[in-house]
Parts: C-alpha cells; sequence; structure tokens
C-alpha cells in the first residue's frame, strides 16, 4: 500500500505516518521543510518518502505530487493554527487558514484523483471546534465546519472512492497540547471517561477509516464524548 500524509512531519500526522509503516505501508509524507521531510522519510525507513509542501500556495500542489504514481490511501492532516478573535480580526490570518484548510485540502485531493483507484481511501481531518468554539476559534470553526460539506461533496464526485472525515478533540499526548495543561484539566472534567484521546487513538481511528469498505461519508469525532458533558 502506497500511503500520501499530507502534513506526516510533525505531531498527529507522523504518529500516523510512524503507524503505517509499521503496518508494511510504503508512506509519502509532506513538510514545508526540505530538510524536515528528508529526515523524517529517513527516520520510517525503506520505500518511504519526502514531498516539499507549500498549502499556502495552491498552485504548487501539482507539480509538488507529479512523480508519485499510484495513490492507495491519503490522509490529510496538515493545518495552521489560528488564534482569531473577532474583536481583533486579522484578515490575512484568516484567508491564509482557509486557504490552507479548504481551498488547499480540494485541489490536494484534484491533484492525486488520477493516481487513485477504486478501493483507495481519503481521510480529512477536520476537528471539534466545528461543535463547541472556544474564544478566538472564528476562522478554525469555520474551516472546520466547511470539512463536513467537502467530504459529502466529494463522496459524490470521487465515487467509488470512498471518503472519511475524522475530528479530533483535545489530545493529551500531542506535542501542542501537551503544554496546555489548564485546557487539558478543563476538557477532562467535562469528558465521560476521564481520559482524552491519545494519538495512538487517532491513529487507530484512521486505520479504521482507511481499511474498514463498509464506512463512507462519516465524520468521525474521536474525543471520548467530551461533547455530551
Amino acid at each position: 500500500m502506497r500511503t500520501v500524509i499530507v502534513g506526516g512531519s510533525h505531531g498527529l500526522g507522523l504518529e500516523i505516518a510512524r503507524n503505517r509503516t509499521k503496518q508494511g505501508d510504503s508512506v509519502v509524507i509532506t513538510s514545508r521543510s526540505a530538510d524536515r521531510a528528508a529526515e523524517v522519510s529517513d527516520e520510517l525507513g525503506d520505500g518511504s518518502s519526502g514531498v516539499v509542501l507549500e498549502l499556502a500556495d495552491p498552485a504548487t500542489i501539482a507539480p509538488a505530487f507529479a512523480d508519485i504514481d499510484r495513490v492507495d490511501n491519503l490522509v490529510i492532516t496538515a493545518i495552521d493554527r489560528d488564534q482569531n478573535t473577532l474583536e481583533n480580526y486579522d484578515p490575512v490570518a484568516a484567508v491564509r487558514l482557509a486557504t490552507i484548510k479548504l481551498v488547499s485540502y480540494t485541489e490536494i485531493v484534484h491533484a492525486l484523483r488520477p493516481k487513485m483507484h477504486d478501493d483507495s481511501a481519503v481521510v480529512i481531518f477536520g476537528g471539534r471546534a466545528k461543535d463547541r468554539p472556544y474564544p478566538g476559534s472564528t476562522t478554525v470553526s469555520t474551516v472546520n465546519g466547511g470539512v463536513v460539506g467537502m467530504v459529502h461533496s466529494l463522496v459524490t464526485e470521487l465515487k467509488p472512492i470512498r471518503v472519511n472525515a475524522l475530528h479530533p478533540g483535545i489530545i493529551g499526548d500531542s506535542p501542542y497540547w501537551a503544554s496546555k495543561p489548564a485546557a487539558i484539566e478543563a476538557t477532562l472534567a467535562r469528558t465521560p471517561t476521564g481520559r482524552l484521546a491519545t494519538m495512538a487513538d487517532i491513529a487507530g481511528a484512521v486505520d479504521f477509516l482507511l481499511t474498514n469498505r463498509g464506512v463512507n461519508g462519516v465524520q468521525l469525532d474521536v474525543d471520548n464524548g467530551w461533547l455530551l458533558l
């Protein structure tokens, strides 16, 4: 299997790349940095490779993927953080995030569609801010909500290729959230299981969406039910 993981050089994307490599996939990861792409592909081992990709510039996406000849699985995790309140709204930052998450995500699928086949699968990352906004999440909540519509559309346009979305909550052991103990504590207090999802949980959820051929057009929340309290 060849799995392309956009954003696979850090955080959740890297965890997913390591997991798919252990299962025997030939993994292609992307990074903004050529050095980082080479470093991670070397770590992942034989059969893995890295592609330099700048999602803020959609016109460069298709040329970056030109040398890839087959895609069995596509996982799109890459994201920029945007803390953008309405009171201090930064339209430049908002346009950048909307471009990355909506325009470039779609362009990635467009560029790689000719390399896919009927049994290929696509997983696109959104996030729980679509349902539970927080101060400064206006753009993040908007684009994650946009992922829902994107997946519904792609299911129709790519059929019979399966397309699903994964929406993580706060991931307790991710590099980003591990440095925010107050947010973790507050989320634990309203999580029914008393534990947060882990990066391993996210990687397992990706496996499920990629491999279960009965699952298509699903918006999978991985958060231990925290929205229910």
